[in-house]
């Protein structure tokens, strides 16, 4: 993948994780010479020397060219307390400033690195070869660049889908629900589409490729997923916007008060009581906090720029399945023909149901179980692939299948709705239709209600790759106006790109097919830890799947806001009163220096009171 124009250079990247190595190791060393070797003072400070000509000149060097463009933030005012303490002689100081920023920049760039990773998790999820059948039925592993169109695949068990194709021969499921946004797993006979990506469940099944494996759906969604990369605008954090304004302050003061006073040392003084302490420490202590107190709640952070943003989004947009759904089909109608009732229906079909493995016959058994009914014994059970279900249950022959059955026999059925459907057959005659839908979770409606009057959210938008009526009806079922339905991956990315540039965004989804939206988003979280490259693309993944654990980290985030703003400000608010006095020769360098210790113990302390629980993480009903 290109490097933006932004981004540093590899070697560059790889300097700063060296300089942090090493400085941290020099200030061990230092203090080990000081307290227990009581080593002498140039060989106690040696260590120190080293890693500020090792490490504190070129972060200085790259300093100095910042502002020189013209770019003012809080790591620039900490360069140039690199440069006073050296010239104070506090060398311990100015190498834990060397510290902060450059292990700062390393966490910062372990967090950019989840682009690539997101991509060589989508690659090694592929087969890197497919089983090729010739005109003999001879099978032959072959790459999958030597696909071409009109090849016949073989797809065991549970192997994943390596191209878009038709099956031509067998019966069986697969899972396509990270893909496509289809809820169930689906069911494939001859004639039916598959996806590249798709997992296979029990049984083989032979297929006939119709696009080379460049072009399958799998290959588009890496190549959405590194376009959205490309274009991910870079988030300003907390600190930086905070800095920007600080650090010119901060220097002119200084420099009006040395140049005022024609005496350096008001310039040091000010400068030193200035050194963004309250930003460098207070805030990142702040951050982890949060991410402890998220771990605890089971939530993991990727990227910790995510706490910072999380309160500023005013759109949220939702993945419908897996995340405001269950991802379980539950039987929400029955719809009996004239001279049964629905127990009637319930009881025979949950009869046969309890020995199918079809992914609707568990929703069939929960809903008897549900109304109290005991199923019935039932015998000389046959299902065949593509069929449906039939037996004996209590004397009378039932069949369970799809609405073909009833095309081939002229019987009248209700209008297709939304949904999965079944019919049901009693001793030949039509009895009646299950319909099935994906179930909202529980909490949904609720959760979605209280977004706006609690959190301040003025927009939320589902987006899904399901079927019109699907979505439609959860959005009924939850509360929801504003909807997209059949989005694919390239149409899930421009929705959130377009709100993206109107205001701060939060994506919730589950599934690989949102991995490009969830990178584009202000804020991506992955509800539930279901796909590897989910979680990769996401800034933060929910590990319990639970609207709950969404609201809990919104808290965290607004909870985190406040504490860092606190901190940052107090302490600043703090700094300039002690620059004031320093700039007016009441407050010498040295007396500077314990001043802005005792304001980043304040600052600090402060922020270690995001790691304690907190009341309020859920806040809706």
């Amino acid at each position: 993948m290109p490097l933006r124009k932004k981004d540093k250079a590899p070697w560059l990247k790889e300097m700063d994780m060296v300089i942090a190595a090493f400085t941290a190791a020099a200030i061990v060393v230092h203090l080990g010479l000081r307290l227990i070797v009581h080593a002498p003072r140039a060989a106690e400070l040696a260590p120190l020397w080293a890693a500020l000509a090792l490490g504190g000149i070129p972060l200085v060097a790259r300093l100095m060219r910042k502002m020189l463009r013209g770019e003012f933030s809080s790591d620039l005012l900490a360069g140039i307390s690199i440069v006073a303490s050296v010239l104070l002689g506090d060398y311990l100081v100015g190498s834990i400033v060397v510290l902060m920023l450059s292990g700062g920049a390393t966490l910062e760039q372990m967090a950019s690195r989840r682009a690539s990773s997101v991509l060589g998790a989508l690659a090694r999820r592929m087969p890197q070869t497919a089983h090729r059948q010739d005109n003999s039925g001879r099978i032959t592993d072959v790459a999958l660049d030597e696909i071409a169109i009109g090849d016949v695949l073989v797809i065991y068990p549970h192997e994943i889908c390596p191209v878009d194709g038709t099956v031509i021969e067998g019966h069986g499921v697969m899972d396509e629900s990270y893909l496509t946004g289809e809820p169930f797993e689906m069911s494939k006979a001859p004639g039916s589409q598959v996806l590249s990506g798709a997992i296979n469940q029990a049984s083989a099944l032979t297929i006939v490729a119709e696009k080379p494996a460049r072009d399958s759906r799998y290959a588009r969604i890496m190549r959405v997923m590194e376009e959205s990369e490309q274009k991910r605008p870079r988030l300003r954090r907390l600190g930086d916007r905070l800095g920007a304004w600080y650090t010119p302050a901060a220097v002119a003061l200084a420099a009006s008060a040395g140049l005022a006073s024609s005496d350096p040392q008001r310039f040091l003084a000010v400068i030193v009581i200035a050194t963004p302490c309250p930003l460098l420490i207070a805030i990142p202590v702040a951050i982890v906090g949060a991410i402890s107190l998220s771990a605890r709640r089971s939530i993991l952070i990727k990227n910790p720029a995510v706490l910072e943003q999380i309160a500023t989004c005013r759109t949220l947009i939702f993945d419908k399945t897996g995340t405001l759904t269950r991802r379980k089909p539950t039987l929400t109608e029955i719809i009996p023909a004239p001279g049964f009732t629905e127990e009637e229906l319930l009881l025979l079909a949950a009869s046969l149901e309890k020995y199918s493995k079809h992914p609707l016959a568990g929703a069939v058994v929960e809903a008897a179980r549900t109304a109290g009914l005991t199923p019935l014994e039932a015998s000389l059970i046959h299902e065949k692939p593509g069929e449906g279900l039939r037996g004996e249950v209590h004397g009378r022959h039932v069949e369970l299948t799809g609405r073909h059955r009833a095309r081939q026999a002229g019987i009248p059925l209700p209008e297709a709705g939304s949904g999965l459907e079944c019919l049901v057959y009693v001793d030949g005659h039509y009895a009646g239709l299950f319909r099935f839908h994906d179930a909202p979770r529980r909490e949904s409606k609720s959760f979605l209600a209280h977004l706006a009057p609690r959190h301040g959210v003025t927009k939320v938008l589902l987006v899904s790759g399901d079927r019109e009526s699907e979505v439609r009806y959860l959005a009924e079922q939850v509360g929801l106006t504003q909807m997209r339905f059949n989005a694919s991956p390239e149409e899930k990315l421009a929705i959130v790109q377009n709100e993206t540039r109107i205001a701060n965004t939060l994506f919730v989804g589950d599934g690989i097919n949102d991995a490009p939206a969830l990178q584009a988003a202000t804020v991506g979280v992955a509800f539930g830890p279901n796909s590897d490259i989910t979680s990769e693309a996401a800034g933060a993944v929910i590990l319990a799947a639970s609207l709950d654990k969404v609201d809990e980290l919104l808290h965290i985030g607004e909870r985190l806001r406040t504490i860092a703003l606190e901190s940052a400000l107090g302490g600043m608010a703090l700094s300039l009163l002690g620059m004031a006095l320093a700039a007016l020769g009441h407050l010498p360098p040295l007396d500077g220096a314990i001043a802005q210790e005792i304001i980043d113990l304040l600052a600090v302390l402060n922020s270690l009171r995001m790691a304690l629980p907190f009341r309020g993480l859920t806040d809706y009903e």
